[in-house]
Parts: C-alpha cells; structure tokens; sequence
C-alpha cells in the first residue's frame, strides 16, 4: 500500500507541466514578502479560512431550518463542508509539501495539494451564488453576483501562493475540484428539488399565495380610476 501510495506521488509529480512556473512564482512572491503586504494577503486569506466558512456556514444553516428548507440545507451540507472532507482526503493521498514550511513571516503545516482555503471559497461563494442567482430577475445583478463570487475565490487563491502557502497548481486544482463538486451535487441534488430554483421554490410554497386563473381574473371589475 505504501509503495503504491509513493507511486502515485512520483507520477503526479512527473505530470505537472507547470512545475517550473510553479517555483518560480512561489520563490518570486517569497523573497518580495513584506510585512504590510502578508497583513493585506491575510485579509483576503480570512475569507477562505475555516474559521469565517464555519461562521456562514453555522448562519446559513441556522436560517435553512427555521425556514424549514430542508433540500437547501442537504445540499448546503453536502456541497461545502462534504466537498472540504474530501479535499483533505486528496491532501493525504497526494502528499506535497508546501512550498515554505517556515520562514521569518510565515510559518505553515500540513500538505499542499490542493488549497484548503481556495477550495472552501469556491465551495462556499459558489454555492451562494447557485442559491441566489436564480431567484434574481435582472441580469445586471445575476453577474454582479457571479462577478462577486469569482473575485472572493480569486482573491483567496492569489493570497494563498503570494504568501507561500501554496503553489499555482495547488490553487488551480482546488478552483477546479471546487467546481466539479458542486456541479455534481447540483445534478444529483435536481430530483429533490421541486422547481429549478431551490429557493424560490421555497419562497413561493411559505408565502401561501393564491394563484387566479386567467380566465376568472379577466372577468374581475376594471378599476375605475385606470
């Protein structure tokens, strides 16, 4: 099992096109580090910790079972902390180290591939946005989201190479590994959705409303004042 397992490792390092570009950047970041510029890069770095997804996550969560939306909340769970399991799964199989595991700025453990922090973004911003955007008539603000959602994952991976957390390949795969799980839930979650939009859905089913049909509402009384 062990050799096998080293086996893997070997090959998946021969397989990397990008093993040049990816030193080459972690060591050019590295030597330009900065104590400002590691303040700013660990802002952008909190949006994809543990600790901030844990705290929307524990919202979101909260507000699916008051509102008793029990296909949003399965595929909430499902989507982002299942998705993050499995990330920590791919890091022990594949078994890199980081790029710096120590130095006078920053200080890192456990393996590298793939991001942690990037794939919990993409997992989380991503699934709001699968949650918010159909629900959203206007077609500005259906890209505004997706635009927001893209910039949060963007900035959490660009933080996490430029502090040397990370190699290039490693933020790349976890955007990638992000994607494909979400996509599979959304097409393995679809049969439990009643409607296309899973919160609309929602919403329309708590708001009680009465539907007229268009027959009987074009014999109501005119408003006189029209």
């Amino acid at each position: 099992m062990f050799d096998a397992l080293v086996t893997l490792q070997q090959r998946a390092a021969l397989a990397n096109p990008l093993a040049g570009s990816d030193k080459e950047i972690a060591f050019w970041f590295h030597s330009h580090l900065t104590q400002n510029f590691v303040s700013l890069l660990r802002t952008f770095s909190f949006f994809g910790a543990s600790e901030s997804i844990g705290l929307i996550l524990f919202c979101l969560v909260l507000f699916f079972l008051c509102k008793r939306w029990w296909p949003s909340l399965l595929t909430l769970i499902v989507a982002v902390p299942g998705g993050m399991l499995l990330n920590d799964w791919i890091k022990v199989l594949v078994h890199r180290h980081r790029p710096f595991v120590d130095g006078p700025i920053v200080d890192w453990s456990g393996y590298s591939f793939a991001s942690g922090h990037t794939i919990g973004a993409t997992l989380l911003y991503g699934q709001l946005a699968l949650f918010i955007v159909p629900v959203i008539k206007g077609r500005r603000w259906r890209g505004l989201i997706i635009a927001a959602a893209t910039l949060f994952v963007l900035l959490v991976g660009f933080s996490r190479i430029a502090l040397g957390a990370h190699y290039l390949t490693d933020v790349l795969a976890a955007i990638f590994f992000g994607l494909i799980w979400l996509a599979l839930c959304l097409v393995v979650g679809k049969p439990m959705r009643r409607s296309r939009y899973p919160l609309s859905a929602n919403m329309i089913e708590e708001s009680n409303a009465i539907f007229v049909p268009v027959a009987e509402a074009s014999e109501a009384p005119t408003n006189p004042l029209g």
